[in-house]
């Protein structure tokens, strides 16, 4: 079977599937109003698998688990097994299948060990602040902090070693921390992951809900952010992967500990994107800030696997050559960032 490439030359190799819209958390940057959760009616199991196994025979060979908060889906654990059911005998260091969840971290603690023997590779735990006033403003949940940093201790339990943090960084709400979470690296050997604010939070218009909170202004840009480190730990470049969306720094002293920086609006990183997304209602999307969706659902209705290869072919092949956050005449998409996958 071919493997998939877009017009402009880009191998697509990363596919981020959404497992669920709904949340425990209702961040910020995610999120516009107060209590809004999405309309959940997420592809089954069966329909699931059929597609892992198919975006695996055309040359997928990472999936990142996402949601909203995927661990609120029960099943997640065997599917996660039948994921890990695909690889071949190569692991991902040997360009084998990498599987990667992405999570809150309210309820890994107690599942981090099974999703590990079930085959997890990695894990990314979205955290935004070591304060609990700080995450509490953010995340609009109370008592959640303890709840995600004993999920962090449990992961790196289970050998899903090197946990890694995203941080979506938003001036005048948590920039403040950017040297605390340096030293939360250096002390706990994580891989900090520090992410520009995008404009992709979700208002609900059922609840006369309006306008957005992003602005340029929130934005802090990676020159600060690598600034701003240095100044208390000196840091040391790390070549670039292929693919890589973050520009990866080691602290020079050779502390544990990684600080990465993905600067989607300072400095774009389109022209090496090998990504795709699967939201959780079937809908195949080429870019983050993709204005066109493919539904997936009639060619799943179709017991033949050629229909999903011929819509899943041309929806890559159209893929955008990057995103335009920032110009004038920029629209975002009409799916804020719980709706999309993170």
């Amino acid at each position: 079977m071919p493997e998939l490439r877009d017009s402009f030359g880009r191998r697509i190799a990363d596919l981020r599937i959404s497992l669920t819209e709904r949340c425990n958390y209702r961040c910020v940057y995610c999120r516009y109003g107060a209590d809004a959760d999405g309309t959940e009616d997420p592809l089954a199991w069966p329909d699931l698998r059929r597609l892992a196994r198919v975006f695996s025979a055309l040359g997928i060979h990472k999936f990142r688990l996402t949601g909203g908060e995927p661990l609120l889906r029960d099943g997640i654990v065997d599917f996660v097994a039948y994921l890990a059911s695909l690889r071949g005998p190569g692991g991902p260091e040997e360009g084998g299948l990498d599987i990667a969840l992405t999570t809150n971290g309210h309820l890994l603690a107690p599942r981090a060990a099974a999703l590990r023997a079930a085959g997890l590779n990695r894990i990314t735990v979205s955290l935004d602040s070591l304060r609990e006033e700080g995450f509490a403003r953010i995340t609009r949940v109370r008592g959640g902090l303890q709840h995600v940093l004993a999920g962090i201790e449990a992961a790196a339990a289970a050998g899903l070693n090197p946990v890694k943090i995203n941080v979506v960084l938003m001036r005048g709400h948590n920039d403040h921390e950017i040297e605390a979470f340096a030293a939360f690296a250096r002390e706990r050997a994580l891989t900090i992951r520090f992410i520009e604010f995008m404009p992709l939070e979700q208002a609900d218009a059922q609840k006369g809900e309006h306008g957005e909170l992003w602005s340029r202004d929130l934005v802090v840009p990676y020159q600060e952010v690598v600034d701003r480190i240095a100044g208390f730990y000196p840091l040391e470049p790390l070549p670039l992967r292929p693919s890589e969306t973050a520009r990866r720094f080691r602290f020079a002293d050779g502390a544990p500990g990684e600080i990465g920086i993905i600067a989607p609006v300072s400095s774009p990183f389109c022209n090496q994107c090998s990504r795709i997304r699967l939201t959780a209602d079937g809908q195949l999307r080429t870019c983050l800030f993709s204005l066109r969706e493919w539904d997936l659902k009639p060619a799943l209705a179709n017991p033949d696997d050629a229909a999903l290869i011929d819509v899943i072919g041309r929806a890559v092949w159209l893929k955008e050559e990057r995103h335009h956050i920032g110009e004038p005449g920029f629209v975002k998409p009409a799916r804020g960032m719980v709706r999309i996958g993170g």
